[in-house]
């Protein structure tokens, strides 16, 4: 006969393994989703683009921020981090990336939105390379589930410039 620990250690045992089974088979699942996010960045303003004392540009804008993300959330997902950032070249890079917004999504109900909002992150390039620079607005999302791997995407919105002169 076994004994009262060998009975709830098989039990345990038997019990892990079927929960880490059901974790398997939840993250594969994700993998039949075929996402079709959309999003819509409009600049309303520039409100101001300095040279600061150091002698780096500094850009401030509005923007009008619209998105359908609800096709990136499966029963798997717990949440959706997403951020905008501005993405441009300059002499020294051949990428430069600045975040200009985030925020996180923590529900499918929350995931269709527009939001009008100054970026909430300076954009700030290390010199003085900015004037008349032509730059992608990027929207940057990672789907956070609540068993298996974390996956990132994105939409590069381009055709934006900034304008010749300090303001």
């Amino acid at each position: 006969m076994h004994s009262f620990g060998y009975r709830l250690n098989a039990l345990l045992t038997f019990s892990v393994t079927i929960l880490a089974l059901m974790c398997a088979i939840a993250s594969l699942s994700d993998n039949l989703n075929t996402p079709s996010p959309s999003a819509e960045i409009q600049i309303m303003n520039i409100n101001w683009f300095q040279k600061q004392p150091q002698g780096n540009d500094e850009v401030s804008l509005t923007m009008n921020i619209s998105a359908d993300l609800q096709s990136l959330f499966t029963w798997n997902t717990k949440q959706v981090f997403i951020f905008v950032a501005a993405e441009y070249e300059t002499p020294k890079n051949s990428l430069n990336q600045v975040s200009l917004w985030d925020a996180i999504i923590p529900a499918k109900e929350h995931a269709k939105f527009w939001i009008h909002t100054s970026n909430k992150y300076r954009f700030v390039d290390q010199g003085n390379s900015l004037r008349g620079k032509e730059f992608n607005l990027t929207l940057h999302w990672h789907v956070m589930p609540k068993t298996g791997k974390m996956f990132a995407d994105k939409i590069v919105m381009t055709g934006y410039n900034l304008p010749e002169e300090y303001r």
